[in-house]
């Protein structure tokens, strides 16, 4: 079920960051991990609008919004391709119809959801603390493919 996030949640769901973000950015290193953990904990959350997914009391994915930019997206790998992500997309699209993030280049397993999603690309930049290429992504209201394919 999809609530909106609570303090008590940060542990949690920065395990399901952590687990789906080591699958989908394998070409980081320890040091970014590190620092994105409190980054998270410590700025993101605080100032996002966070929604997350809980089944059986624990939080396996979220998304977070600042206006109409899509913070972050994860989901436990373990409970990927079950539509979690994609609920989690629809309800932020419900809450703010035109979406934009940055995705990066490398990371196939969110390119892939992304794009199925309707996602198009309109812009490419290097991510300041890695020099890793992003793509800037956009979906209009009413545009893309809700149910993906």
């Amino acid at each position: 079920m999809i609530r909106r996030y609570q303090e008590h949640d940060a542990d949690q769901l920065l395990a399901a960051w952590e687990a789906a973000s080591r699958v989908a950015h394998d070409f980081l290193d320890e040091a970014f991990f590190e620092a994105e953990r409190e980054r998270i904990r410590n700025v993101y959350l605080p100032s996002a609008e966070t929604w997350v997914w809980e089944e059986n009391g624990r939080v396996i994915g979220f998304v977070s919004l600042l206006g109409h930019e899509v913070g972050g997206l994860f989901v436990d790998p373990g409970a990927q391709r079950r539509g979690v992500g994609r609920a989690l997309m629809d309800h932020a699209r419900g809450l703010r119809g035109t979406l934009e993030l940055d995705v990066f280049q490398r990371n196939a397993i969110g390119r892939a959801f992304y794009a199925s999603y309707g996602f198009r690309e309109i812009g490419r930049h290097a991510h300041a603390e890695t020099g890793e290429a992003e793509l800037r992504l956009r979906l209009e209201a009413g545009e893309g493919n809700a149910r993906g394919g």
